[in-house]
C-alpha cells in the first residue's frame, strides 16, 4: 500500500481533528520542527546575534511597543537595521530580546499558532489566551535557554472584552506577567525603565506615548553600547508598532523620524534629557 507522501495525498494526520493548537500538533507529529527541539553538543559554545531592547507604553486606548534595530555578537554589532517588533495577529504585538535566530523562528510559530485557532475555531483567541499561549512555548525553549540560547519577548495587545491594552512580560521559564502602564525589556531595559518612570503619564494620546517610547530608547542607547540610537546618517529608525480599537499598525518611518528629530533637538545643550 502506498502512503500518503507517495501516492501525493495528505497524510492521515492531517485529516484527523485534533487539537487547535498548531504546536501540539507538530510536537505530535514533526518535533523536529519545533525550535524548543534543537540541542547543542554537550560541552558546546555558540556565539548569536542577540535582539537588545524593546518598550511598551499603554495609551488611553491601546499600546505602543517600539523597538531598537541593533542586534549584538559579543562586542560585535551584527545587524544595524533588524526587525525586533511583529504583528501577531490583528490585535497584538510582540518584541524580542535574546538570541534572534531563535525568538524570530519562535514569533513565526507564535504567528501560526494565532492563526490556526482562529481557522479552527472561527473567533479570536482571547488577550490573555494569546499571553499564556505565548508563556507555553518560551517553557518549551527552557532546555536552549539553558545552554545560553534564551528568548525573552514582551507581548502586547488590545483586549476586545475590557476594552483597553494590556502589557505581559516573561521569563525564560516561561513565567507570564502583566505589567501596568509601561515596560521594557532587553540590555537597555534598566535605562529605559528608569526613562519611561520619569516621562510616562496616565491619559496620554498615542502621539505622547510614541514621544515617550522613542526617548526612552535614545537614554537606553545613551547607556547600553548593545541598544542601537536613531542613526540619523543611514536613516534608521526605531520601529514602532500601535494596536487598539482600529487593529494593528506599524508607524511610517517619516513620521518616526519627526519624532526623533523632536527628541535630539530638546537634547541639544542637554544630552541627558534633564527635565
Amino acid at each position: 500500500m502506498t502512503s500518503g507522501a507517495d501516492s501525493g495525498r495528505l497524510p492521515a494526520a492531517y485529516l484527523v481533528p485534533g487539537s487547535s493548537s498548531f504546536a501540539e500538533f507538530l510536537s505530535a507529529h514533526a518535533p523536529a520542527m519545533l525550535p524548543s527541539r534543537r540541542t547543542l553538543p554537550p560541552g558546546a559554545a555558540l556565539e548569536a546575534p542577540h535582539g537588545t531592547t524593546i518598550v511598551a507604553v499603554i495609551f488611553d486606548g491601546g499600546v505602543v511597543m517600539a523597538g531598537d534595530r541593533r542586534a549584538t555578537m559579543g562586542n560585535i554589532i551584527a545587524n544595524r537595521d533588524m526587525e525586533k517588533v511583529f504583528a501577531t495577529d490583528e490585535y497584538s504585538l510582540v518584541g524580542i530580546a535574546g538570541t534572534a535566530g531563535l525568538a524570530i523562528e519562535l514569533v513565526r510559530l507564535f504567528q501560526v499558532e494565532l492563526e490556526h485557532y482562529e481557522k479552527i475555531e472561527g473567533t479570536l483567541m482571547s488577550l490573555e489566551g494569546k499571553a499564556n499561549r505565548l508563556a507555553s512555548m518560551i517553557r518549551g525553549n527552557l532546555g536552549m535557554a539553558m545552554q545560553g540560547l534564551s528568548v525573552v519577548p514582551v507581548f502586547a495587545g488590545y483586549d476586545l472584552e475590557e476594552r483597553r491594552g494590556r502589557i505581559f512580560s516573561y521569563d525564560v521559564t516561561g513565567g507570564c506577567y502583566e505589567e501596568l502602564d509601561h515596560h521594557s525589556v532587553g540590555s537597555g531595559s534598566l535605562f529605559a525603565r528608569g526613562s519611561l518612570k520619569k516621562l510616562y503619564r496616565r491619559g496620554h494620546g498615542v502621539e505622547d506615548a510614541v514621544r515617550v517610547a522613542v526617548e526612552a530608547l535614545y537614554d537606553a542607547a545613551d547607556d547600553d553600547s548593545a541598544t542601537g540610537g536613531p542613526d540619523v546618517g543611514r536613516r534608521i529608525w526605531p520601529t514602532v508598532g500601535v494596536v487598539d480599537v482600529d487593529g494593528t499598525r506599524f508607524t511610517p518611518d517619516d513620521d518616526v523620524a519627526a519624532v526623533v528629530d523632536a527628541v535630539i533637538a530638546a537634547r541639544v545643550d542637554n544630552p541627558g534629557g534633564a527635565r
